[in-house]
């Protein structure tokens, strides 16, 4: 049965520099590259050297724990470099593109009458397999295990975040194809999660839809996880991005694996901020110069600011990303800042900042911390803006002693990184709240997992 969900803790932050809804194609990249990084705990295994010519879909390389698992050329063109890091680690792999791509035929498939695992190997084979994640851990989900539900969210609540219902206009077919492929993988629901105030995705089938309401985290898959389902030891679920499902379905209708995006390029150091067609990994000048800037002195970020990761202009697009936000560097130093009342940054507190005053209003904000790290104080306000039925302090403290029993009991089963975005935000220590929780994941996983 299908559930409503209204989540009351949480915080909405509105900033100016919201993309506006018209769609223009990226001019087309020179180069794209592939960073290991992104996917993490992998260690690649290169299956091709560099000055080797690949097609869209062509094997790059695999992960050396589990060769199952294949990363795939977004383009088709030459691999130009392959860069390495200390201890020879991969660190980036460079595709100098044709004009033209061509792709490797995987062949078509009808998922309403494929079996689980003909579908599986199709995904593995094209490069598919990485945009489905799993929990616990927050990893590249293990075909080897069977999930007990797969959840998707059709809606994303982030300061500045993507439409998804109209960076998916006219992909109807493709999502409700990936879905009915998606279904055959659980013995479980695929739960697809959609705002309440109206979707183009409420009446897919397949599925459970949810209606969700509320402020920010309600549009991240963790906060809907832990309203639906939570997951307990030995559990394991699979969460897969909206925009994925097209490349998925798309993949299953033609037999290509066709890594085009929709780019909503957001922020107040932007002048026309709006959304562009282009494909994973590409350059992210291409399309950041475009729209030109309102100012040099300014941060890129490949995600949303409280998630994201800072990139150079002349940087590449993260797997997973399908935003760029672009704001101004807060490198300035503010004279007693902290002494005198604040009316132009946002605060869930009322003290000294009048934010709560006027809840629709946007803002610019910078980079800026307006602190120094320091030691956890005691507050009590990450409570008020995180949903999970979970202690925050307390699992944060858990991860940094390294107390495997207390991070079990606290539910460590059921959190990413991106659950404690927030708390990290309104976090008056200025402690890295994601790094700890990445940390400790990765601790879990080594030890337990």
């Amino acid at each position: 049965m299908s559930k409503d969900i209204k989540i009351k803790k949480g915080l909405t932050i509105r900033l100016k520099g919201e993309a506006d809804k018209t769609l223009s194609n990226a001019p087309r990249s020179r180069t794209f590259a592939i960073r290991p990084s992104d996917f993490h705990l992998i260690t690649p295994k290169m299956v091709i050297k560099e000055g080797a010519k690949v097609q869209a879909g062509d094997t790059i390389f695999y992960s050396k724990t589990n060769e199952a698992i294949k990363f795939t050329s977004p383009v088709s063109g030459t691999l130009t470099e392959i860069e390495r890091g200390a201890k020879r680690v991969i660190t980036q792999l460079t595709i100098e593109a044709e004009q033209q791509d061509t792709f490797k035929d995987f062949g078509r498939l009808d998922p309403s009458g494929a079996d689980a695992k003909v579908i599986k190997e199709l995904l593995l084979s094209s490069g598919c397999w990485p945009f489905i994640k799993q929990r616990p851990y927050d990893v590249i989900a293990n075909p080897e295990v069977a999930p007990k539900a797969i959840y998707i969210s059709m809606f994303d609540t982030a300061p500045l975040a993507a439409d998804i219902d109209f960076a998916l206009q006219g992909k109807e077919k493709e999502v409700q194809t990936a879905i009915t492929a998606l279904s055959k993988l659980t013995e479980g629901d695929v739960h697809v999660s959609v705002a309440k105030s109206g979707s183009e995705f409420s009446n897919l089938s397949d599925c459970k839809i949810h209606t969700v309401s509320g402020p920010h985290p309600a549009g991240n898959v963790g906060t809907q996880i832990a309203m639906i389902a939570p997951i307990n030891k030995g559990e394991t679920v699979w969460t897969v991005a909206a925009q994925d499902l097209v490349i998925i379905g798309e993949l299953l209708l033609t037999g290509k694996y066709n890594a085009e995006r929709v780019i909503a390029l957001a922020g107040s150091s932007v002048k026309t901020p709006k959304y562009y067609k282009t494909r994973i990994g590409s350059e992210v000048s291409t399309f950041i110069y475009d729209s030109g800037l309102d100012e040099e002195n300014v941060r890129v970020i490949s995600g949303n600011v409280l998630s994201g990761t800072q990139i150079s202009p002349k940087s590449h697009l993260g797997f997973y990303n399908n935003v760029v936000s672009v704001i101004p560097e807060g490198d300035d130093y503010e004279f007693f800042g902290w002494n005198k009342p604040i009316f132009n940054k946002i605060s869930p507190s009322r003290a000294l900042t009048f934010s709560w005053l006027f809840p629709k209003k946007k803002y610019e904000l910078n980079t800026n911390t307006n602190g120094e790290h320091r030691a956890f104080v005691v507050t009590g306000n990450y409570e008020e803006v995180f949903p999970l039925d979970i202690y925050p302090l307390q699992i944060l403290k858990a991860c940094m002693v390294q107390d495997l029993d207390a991070m079990e009991a606290m539910g460590m089963y059921e959190v990413a990184p991106e659950d404690f975005a927030l708390t990290e935000f309104i976090c008056v220590s200025k402690q890295p709240h994601q790094e700890i929780i990445r940390k400790g994941l990765d601790l879990m996983y080594k030890e337990i997992g």
